[in-house]
């Protein structure tokens, strides 16, 4: 097929010109394409560039077909600094100066934008929920980072926001990933389909599925047919008589419309299972082997035609399954045939090896390797942009074109929708009732769903910059370059994308580089632990912290189920410099697979907002100076990045991070990773606090911002506090603290709200009673002296008879008398201290401790980690924590910060040595 015979003239197939791109003008996107294609050529032939961080397994002319530059390189891209510097000179200067509050709204984002449904991939962020931080951190013209962008939804966000960009430069957008199938799809949603040829590239490709279209007219039941989807079911062996038998026609109660679990064999009659089964094989030479192996039989039971507008069912007979499976195509020798057997324990979380399947051109039937291969062979023909357009499209379909949809049997009996099961996401599944689509349906499906959403959304610009490579090594971009930097990084080991991307790079000839794979995977070729992706991330986070500019943000999107991979990510992010102002929740408003059904599953998305200090804080803040003033300095700078107001619902909200503990642990993160001595102790914090700023409601503000807090505070009845996850002694104090400080209760009346709120106690910290817990931080008024404030307050406003009471009056004495109350700063500095000692006293025996510890207390580690870095006795916190179990370590982003740099300056020490 050539491009003639898909448009009716010469006029038709020409692309627009002429176009401009980086200050040069083009006759016309070809000859733009072919300009930088060749700079890019001769880039490829340099070792130094190939050395690059995560730079893709692909040939030069793999990666110079998939290219399109400038704009997109499936490589790391050459021109990043040249766009910076092109951009740099059209940005008006930023009229709003330096937005120094964090975007700390919960927001709330559904999936049903028709672009970001456009193409599959494992985990998105929807771009309007981006675009609500994009708005707030930056302003026209800016740039905006992305360094593991996935499919480009920042991207797409920044697009979305330029739209209200009138008569001002538009944002633009950096976007890089390891993957290139990631950078490929990024590439389409924000750089293919947004030229001014949309129209000739939808118009394209009805032509070229019109040729394919025949592979799938049948002769059946002497009349031509178009077959649109084709079921295929497992052969198994009866484990009782040894007999085949098709799972179909045991497993399947066709007039409930379920899957029975067990079954009798049509043969012998015994009451078997799938699970007792053993898979029936045939001998096929297989072409990734070199040599002949026993691939799984499958047999045809459903035929579904297409006739009209209707679609025709048909069971198949044993006469049937015979004449289909003849049908079938014989080998192709163009087809990706990639090896996925190399070690089954360290590749794929299912061993295929039962069912022959060694490579990855087995995961589809014959036929469709055939009209897949011929339709990439069609497409080399036609050319940019046409190529890249219908490539797109085949990687949009390629996992529904392959045996991994499923036939779902609830809805082939019993409707509702079509009757195809997606398979198991986040995993590569075969189910035993397969189904073959035809592959021209699936594609001509996916094109009209799309083509009415991009031609919607189309705009002539270009002010998304694509790269394919390692976010570790950005250093051929400028320092202090980005104004802004969204990133929702790989979520530990909850996908692996390298191996879930395999099959649609194979596709594509380019293939992920995953030495640098930030994942969690104790089965990787080179396998990679919590230490691991903390460092891979810390990399990452170390380059992002080089380019963007002082005193703006990041913003890091994040869900993970186990609070040891949410601990690697903060201490990585605070490792390589910047300062947390606020966590928040990002709802995508539809559940994941296994949010579904796990019930420790994340349901929503967290948000980290955190910033690079900006250049008069790093100028005032000497680092050799130690002294407490230099922390005073810390405080009220970062005061002036936390949010000042916080709404919730309508609701007034409580922020915890002007909380005073929040306020000094961040005094400490700060003092010990730019390894230096904290200048003052948590009482002399605490007692400070009150003598330079003003504190309302549990929060500290600047003389400056309690105007703003208080008129809003007027409007209020109340503030709102935040909910506490109650499993551990930390979480426990402050939960009983919100309790307490509304209402000073007695024990009996705080027992019992406590083990409702306990949601059971982390099984590698010592449980301690709420007695123990109340004794060593909180206060009991005893009926002898005046009732304090915290208890009268309470007393005269919830009860008329307790109004107007003076302190020492015996009836407001009585009700007062035996009830818990949080203490005032100065008697809280005096109960601190004692229970300072009795932790520090408990520390000294784990010091003395030669076996394991089971059940730390997590407190006393963590005041003796801070009482060992204060004295520079790194190697009591390695000691220690050698003894404790490495969950306690992990899951405590205070105890990790003290190891992880204690290790640092005691490695750093020995090799000066």
């Amino acid at each position: 097929m050539n491009q003639e015979s898909l448009f009716g003239t010469e006029g038709e197939k020409k692309l627009p010109g002429p176009v401009e791109c980086l200050g040069m003008i083009f006759e016309s996107d070809e000859a733009r394409r072919a300009h930088f294609n060749e700079q890019l050529r001769e880039k490829l032939k340099d070792p130094e560039f190939r050395s690059i961080e995560g730079f893709p397994i692909g040939t030069d002319e793999a990666i110079l077909e998939l290219s399109d530059p400038p704009y997109y390189t499936a490589c790391p891209n050459p021109w990043l600094n040249e766009f910076i510097e092109f951009w740099e000179l059209e940005k008006e200067s930023n009229k709003e100066g330096i937005r120094k509050e964090p975007f700390a709204a919960d927001v709330s984002e559904g999936k049903s934008d028709p672009i970001y449904n456009s193409h599959p991939y494992h985990t998105k962020v929807p771009p309007k929920a981006i675009q609500h931080y994009v708005e707030h951190y930056t302003s026209p013209g800016e740039i905006i980072l992305d360094f593991t962008s996935g499919t480009g939804m920042t991207g797409r966000a920044v697009q979305q926001t330029s739209v209200n960009d009138t008569d001002t430069p538009n944002r633009k957008a950096i976007l890089c990933d390891l993957s290139p199938i990631a950078t490929w799809i990024s590439y389409g949603i924000n750089n293919l389909f947004n030229k001014s040829q949309a129209d000739s590239l939808f118009n394209f490709f009805e032509g070229l599925l019109e040729k394919l279209d025949s592979h799938y007219v049948i002769e059946y039941k002497s009349q031509k047919r178009k077959l649109l989807y084709l079921v295929w079911s497992d052969i198994f062996i009866c484990p009782s008589c040894e007999e085949e038998y098709v799972f179909w026609d045991l497993a399947i109660n066709q007039d409930s419309g379920t899957i029975n679990d067990t079954y009798f064999c049509n043969h012998c009659s015994s009451k078997i299972s799938k699970s007792k089964s053993s898979v029936s094989t045939t001998a096929e030479f297989d072409f990734a082997l070199g040599e002949v192996s026993h691939v799984g039989k499958k047999a045809p039971v459903i035929a579904v035609f297409q006739n009209g507008s209707r679609n025709e069912r048909h069971l198949l007979s044993t006469e049937d399954r015979e004449y289909f499976s003849k049908l079938n195509y014989p080998e192709i020798s163009d087809v990706p045939r990639e090896r996925i057997d190399k070690d089954f324990d360290i590749w794929f979380d299912r061993d295929y090896r039962k069912y022959g399947i060694y490579s990855i051109d087995k995961f589809f039937t014959n036929r469709a390797l055939c009209i897949l291969s011929e339709y990439k062979e069609t497409l080399k023909g036609m050319g940019y942009p046409f190529y890249h357009f219908g490539m797109w499209m085949l990687t949009a379909v390629i996992r529904d074109c392959s045996l991994m949809t499923g036939l779902d049997i609830k809805k082939y009996f019993h409707g509702g929708g079509g009757p195809f099961s997606g398979g198991v996401k986040g995993t590569y599944f075969i189910p035993s009732l397969a189904v073959e689509k035809n592959v021209v349906f699936a594609l001509r499906n996916r094109v009209k769903t799309i083509s009415k959403a991009f031609l919607e959304n189309a705009k002539p610009v270009d002010n998304s910059i694509i790269t394919t490579q390692s976010a570790s090594d950005l250093s051929r971009i400028q320092s202090s370059s980005i104004d802004y930097i969204f990133v929702d990084p790989p979520f530990g080991s909850n996908f692996i994308y390298s191996e879930l991307n395999l099959i649609s790079e194979c596709w594509l000839g380019v293939k992920t580089h995953d030495d640098k794979e930030a994942v969690i995977h104790r089965r990787r070729k080179q396998s990679k632990t919590n230490s691991d992706y903390q460092s891979l991330m810390k990399d990452c986070f170390s380059q992002a912290y080089r380019l963007l500019k002082p005193g703006k943000w990041i913003t890091v999107e994040f869900s993970n189920t186990k609070a040891a991979i949410w601990n690697s990510l903060q201490s990585s992010l605070s490792d390589a410099g910047f300062i947390v102002a606020s966590v928040s929740a990002l709802d995508k408003k539809q559940k994941s697979f296994k949010a579904v059904t796990t019930t420790t599953a994340v349901k929503q998305d967290l948000v980290i907002s955190a910033y690079k200090p900006d250049v008069d804080f790093e100028r005032k803040f000497d680092k050799g100076n130690c002294c407490e003033e230099s922390a005073w300095e810390f405080v009220e700078n970062h005061l002036n990045y936390l949010s000042v107001v916080r709404f919730s619902d309508g609701e007034l909200t409580f922020i915890p991070e002007r909380d005073p503990r929040i306020l000094f642990d961040q005094v400490i993160s700060y003092y010990v990773r730019n390894n230096l001595k904290v200048p003052l102790s948590s009482q002399q914090f605490q007692f400070g606090l009150t003598e330079r700023f003003v504190s309302r409601d549990g929060m500290v503000f600047s003389p400056e911002q309690i105007i703003e807090y208080d008129k809003a505070r007027s409007t209020s009845h109340s503030v709102k506090q935040y909910s506490i996850f109650v499993d551990d002694e930390a979480s426990a104090i402050e939960w009983m603290r919100q309790e307490l400080g509304s209402k000073p209760k007695t024990y009996s009346e705080i027992h019992p709200l406590f083990l409702n709120e306990l949601s059971g106690w982390k099984k590698n910290e010592l449980e301690l009673e709420l007695s123990t817990l109340l004794d060593q931080n909180f206060l009991k008024y005893d009926g002898k002296d005046d009732v304090p404030s915290q208890i009268h307050t309470y007393l005269s406003t919830n009860f008329k008879d307790m109004r107007g009471l003076d302190k020492s009056d015996p009836k407001l004495v009585a009700k007062a008398k035996d009830r818990w109350y949080v203490p005032d700063p100065n008697k809280a500095a005096d109960l601190e201290k004692v229970r300072l000692r009795a932790l520090l006293k408990e520390f000294e025996s784990y010091k003395a401790e030669k076996k394991k510890i089971k059940q730390p207390r997590a407190e006393a580690l963590r005041a003796g980690f801070n009482s060992a870095w204060e004295s520079q006795d790194f190697q009591t916190i390695l000691d220690i924590s050698a003894k404790i179990p490495p969950a306690v370590l992990q899951e405590d982003e205070k105890l990790l910060m003290f190891y992880d740099n204690a290790l640092t300056l005691t490695t750093t020490e020995d090799d000066e040595w």
